[in-house]
């Protein structure tokens, strides 16, 4: 890792190194940054960080005894077993050696933003991006104040771009996560419901999303979601910025045709047109696709290329992964839920050719209007002609009420929580169905998920 020796993080982190006077110690570059003493390897640097429940200085001992080449701490140590480097808060100390770290590298760093359709769309971009640079992307949901520096620490010299997922729920942290990212490129996907609990409207999202603008270079590029009413207002701080959609932007899709397992359009760009098969269903994925596009256009990748890396695209647990199991579809898209998302998954649900089963949970964090945001996704569901409707928990019982009191077809079933659901689960599903798990992360749906498929 370029400057990246225990002096030089000494320097940056305005930390005192202790334990390598009168050695090499000090000017030896780590070979790798991690939290977890389980991941400590042969030179890196561990960085303590003292949680709710365990304190990672706990770990020290072990992780010299993996070979860790230092650590940091917010304390002097007694007989430690390597040098060490003082700081006043652990934490901190990580996302300033982050910030730092990213000042050392020369990858073209890409931040995926947005309400819905990050890693999806992060998926997409690095798919195409990798068919003409070595690419570096976040791994599973590094996207916050702690994931994003672990994230930025796996860059090395050979990596040509970084695409990355930048999460928030609260104003402030955008802000917080610019300085680190320092992104050369920003994709939006859209301002949806979520987080409203802090961020409270649209508006509120748009403005703390936006935060990370300030921390562009002058040349920096936006590629923004031209559908969206509020990405259409963005103000990119005059940063040079492109739009995508289904509505003739810059970047455009049209001729949509939705099958249960991909998704068919025509891709149209300032140079090109060509049809494209996604592998993943869902019209919103062609809404990826184009972002994809965009950014691979304005980095200079052949039609071919963007083509082959659309077409390439893999699906990964938990976000409309598709599961044959025991005569039947499943789809895993159980990692998070909110009111777009809930949509475009019913959406793909209703293509299905057998019954259709859905299996739906709480979503979270949606503030003030939580039961009538729940409650409205009954009407998707009855859009989409679901057959059996399962939820578990007691806000997903506002969307069987609404598919009761309208009289759909669906024939809808609410349960207190997720023990119960699994209890009678047997007894609904059978062979030839189609189904779908869904619901927001701390409902932990893929108990769901392992019991229909293993």
């Amino acid at each position: 890792m370029r400057n990246m020796t225990l002096e030089k993080i000494a320097q940056a982190l305005g930390g005192r190194l202790y334990g390598a006077e009168g050695s090499d110690l000090s000017d030896r570059e780590v070979q790798g940054v991690v939290i977890d003493n389980r991941q400590v390897e042969k030179d890196y640097l561990f960085i303590p960080i003292r949680g709710a429940r365990v304190d990672g200085h706990s770990f020290i001992g072990d992780a010299f005894a993996k070979g860790a080449l230092g650590v940091l701490s917010d304390r002097v140590l007694e007989d430690a077993a390597g040098p060490y480097i003082v700081v006043k808060d652990t934490e901190q100390a990580l996302k300033d050696l982050a910030a730092y770290y990213r000042e050392q590298i020369d990858a073209y760093v890409i931040g995926i933003i947005g309400s819905v359709g990050k890693t999806s769309t992060k998926e997409m971009v690095a798919s195409v991006l990798g068919q003409h640079f070595s690419v570096l992307k976040t791994q599973g949901n590094f996207n916050n104040e702690i994931g994003l520096p672990l994230t930025l620490f796996c860059i090395r010299p050979s990596h040509q771009v970084a695409v990355v997922e930048m999460g928030i729920s609260d104003f402030g942290e955008m802000d917080r996560l610019g300085v680190m990212a320092r992104p050369d490129m920003v994709i939006m996907t859209n301002i949806g419901q979520c987080h409203l609990e802090n961020l409270k409207t649209r508006d509120g999202i748009l403005k703390a999303k936006t935060e990370v603008f300030a921390h562009m270079p002058a040349s920096g590029r936006v590629i923004l979601n031209g559908d969206d009413d509020k990405l259409q207002q963005a103000d990119t701080l005059g940063m040079e910025k492109h739009f995508f959609g289904l509505q003739g932007q810059e970047f455009f899709g049209s001729a949509i045709a939705g099958h249960v397992d991909h998704v068919d359009a025509l891709l149209h760009t300032p140079q090109w047109e060509h049809a494209v098969s996604i592998p993943i269903p869902g019209e919103h994925n062609v809404y990826n696709a184009l972002a994809a596009t965009a950014a691979g256009t304005l980095l200079g990748l052949s039609e071919q290329e963007i083509l082959a890396g659309i077409e390439q695209v893999e699906t990964i647990a938990g976000r409309n992964h598709f599961i044959e199991a025991h005569g039947m579809t499943v789809i895993d898209d159980c990692y998070n839920a909110n009111p777009v998302s809930m949509r475009a998954s019913l959406e793909v649900l209703g293509h299905a050719a057998g019954r259709k089963v859905a299996i739906l949970g709480d979503m979270g964090e949606l503030g003030e209007n939580q039961e009538m945001l729940h409650y409205q996704v009954g009407q998707v569901v009855a859009e989409n002609g679901i057959d059996l409707l399962l939820t578990a928990g007691k806000l997903a019982g506002q969307i069987v009420r609404y598919v009761q009191e309208h009289g759909d077809k669906t024939q809808a079933i609410a349960y207190a929580d997720k023990e119960a659901l699994l209890a009678d689960l047997d007894q609904h599903i059978k062979k030839g169905d189609t189904i779908l798990i869904k619901a927001s992360h701390f409902m932990n749906f893929t108990e769901i998920v392992k019991v229909i498929t293993e």
